[in-house]
This record gives C-alpha cells, sequence and structure tokens, in this order.
C-alpha cells in the first residue's frame, strides 16, 4: 500500500488537497508575520532529510523574511522522508524539540492515511507557535512569502 494513495503519476495533489493545504497556510499566517511554506516532492536527495530540507529553505530564500521567522515543511513522497525546519529567529524561541514533535505528529497522521489532514494540522500547530512568538503586527506585517505549495522533482 503506498503511503500516500491519493498521488497519481500526473499530479501530487488533488486541486481539493492543495486547496486544503494553502488555505492553512494562509490561516497559520493571519495573526502573525510568521511565514510558513509547504515543499513536496518524490525522493529526497540526502540520507537527512532535515539536510534537504535546509538547503530548500535558503534556496527558497526564506532566510530573507524581516524577523527570520520562515518555516519549512518537507515532504519526500517516495521515500518517505518528512522533516520541519525553522529560520533562526523562530528556532531561538522554540528549540529542536519542537520541530521533532511536529515531525512526529505529522507522522502519526500520515501513518494512518490522513496525509492532508496531517500537514494541515502541522500547519495550524506551527501558526499558533509564530502567533504566541511574532503576532501580527497591523502597521507593519507583510506577506514576505507566496503562500502556494512547491513541488520539486
Amino acid at each position: 500500500m503506498a503511503l500516500f494513495p491519493f498521488i497519481t503519476k500526473k499530479k501530487l495533489l488533488s486541486a481539493k488537497e492543495e486547496e486544503q493545504i494553502v488555505n492553512a497556510i494562509r490561516t497559520a499566517e493571519k495573526n502573525t508575520s510568521g511565514e510558513v511554506r509547504v515543499f513536496v516532492e518524490s525522493k529526497c536527495r540526502f540520507v537527512d532529510p532535515v539536510d534537504r530540507a535546509i538547503e530548500v529553505f535558503f534556496g527558497l530564500k526564506m532566510e530573507k523574511t524581516a524577523d527570520h521567522n520562515g518555516v519549512l515543511i518537507y515532504i519526500a513522497l517516495k521515500d518517505r522522508q518528512l522533516a520541519i525546519y525553522g529560520d533562526e529567529g523562530i528556532h531561538k524561541k522554540v528549540g529542536t524539540a519542537f520541530w521533532q514533535n511536529a515531525v512526529q505528529t505529522m507522522l502519526l497522521h500520515f501513518n494512518k492515511e490522513n496525509h492532508v489532514e496531517g500537514v494541515c494540522q502541522t500547519i495550524e500547530a506551527v501558526g499558533k507557535t509564530l502567533e504566541k512568538e511574532f503576532p501580527y503586527q497591523h502597521k507593519t506585517d507583510k506577506n514576505e512569502l507566496p503562500d502556494e505549495i512547491v513541488f520539486g522533482k
């Protein structure tokens, strides 16, 4: 049985699934200056998905947020690997254990084949933490990074 049964050869996610994830990102970012992105690809080029997440994070120029509070959720479908990488501003406030727990929670959903729900709930949890640590600033906040899912190979 495939880990991601909703995946077809032509499209990784259905339009509805993409919309659910993008809406989760937008909802998570409403009350924070933090930024969340999701990157999905088939295979991880590294043994450790955190290393790949770091490469993607900097490739997407996510370190350029004003408060260094960008968070990348990385998923390698065929290799069944996940990672979450937070920029230095948010990482200093929550530490490594937070990211590890978020990945474990997402894996619990994935193991029950609730893939999109797992991603969305992880985005929600990250958003709540960003809201606490980096609340929305009405006069200065802007959406610094696109909300759309980024698809690799």
